[in-house]
């Protein structure tokens, strides 16, 4: 198989999946989350590998959605045919569903997260089973603030109510280390110990038979599922669309076509700057 936004890298029983547009800081593109998907399920019937490891390429692990690509094509599909909210659920539950391969993969997924995993990135780094990052990496969902809602839906059932509306109430952002504190990831290590301790972990996963790892994800995600998984990822992705067409996500929208999105960032953004001087001072 070709892939035009991902690489692949075998290391003994452990697959490595890297996202490979390191130019746009590993942003998601249309293609991007279904080739994740072929890469998964092709390694899910490859019997040379027992676990599987995604990561990025460059200086983050993913920074979102590609808003260049995002914005023109929210704003080109309005002015054709105006929003069908049937049609948005539709899309993005495709979307949701390439990065759902991670959950359902038979085969344990380790995330390796290092620079920024943010947007986008978390809906996806967080259908992994284990996510180890390095202390400095951050993650979050700034889009809470405007133009977006969750997909995947999984804040609280990993962190649980409170932690859960702290983050998705500010859109703030929290490092390696707290998102380990917190219970978001498995743990947070120095950026240059990272891939060693991925590797060091897959490989002790990778010694258990492949039924063993099979079925010990199947228990612990199945709780999940009897949770209610799939009703609040619904739920999620409805909302999603809902707030790309409130009348602030429109103009967010529009303020980032007129004066690009790294303008339209820092708007968003702005009012949030000064809470970590004021936590220090």
């Amino acid at each position: 198989m070709t892939y035009t936004t991902l690489t692949l890298e075998q290391r003994e029983r452990v697959l490595h999946i890297v996202l490979n547009r390191p130019e746009r800081l590993n942003a998601i593109n249309r293609e991007m989350p279904r080739e994740l998907e072929r890469a998964v399920a092709d390694a899910n019937v490859n019997d040379s590998v027992r676990v599987l490891v995604l990561r990025g390429a460059g200086r983050a692990f993913c920074a979102g959605y590609d808003l260049d690509w995002g914005t023109r094509l929210e704003h080109d599909v309005q002015a054709q045919v105006g929003w069908d909210p049937v049609r948005d659920f539709t899309v993005m539950s495709e979307n949701v569903a390439c990065f759902m391969s991670l959950w359902n993969s038979r085969k344990p997924v380790i995330a390796q997260v290092h620079g920024w995993c943010v947007g986008g990135g978390s809906d996806l780094v967080l259908c992994a089973d284990l996510i180890m990052a390095a202390r400095d990496a951050q993650i979050g969902y700034p889009p809470a603030r405007v133009w977006g809602s969750p997909t995947s839906a999984l804040w609280a059932y990993r962190i649980g109510m409170e932690q859960a509306k702290r983050l998705l109430l500010t859109g703030d952002a929290v490092d390696g280390a707290t998102a380990e504190r917190i219970g978001l990831i498995y743990r947070a290590v120095p950026a240059a110990d990272l891939d060693h301790e991925v590797g060091a972990l897959a490989n002790r996963m990778a010694l258990l038979p492949v039924n063993q790892l099979i079925m010990m994800k199947l228990l612990v995600n199945q709780a999940y599922e009897n949770m209610g998984l799939r009703t609040s990822q619904t739920i999620g992705t409805l909302l999603d669309g809902i707030a790309r067409h409130t009348p602030e996500g429109v103009a967010w929208r529009e303020q980032a076509l007129q004066h690009g999105v790294k303008a339209a960032l820092a708007l968003r953004d702005g009012p949030f700057q000064d809470y970590g001087s004021r936590k220090k001072s």
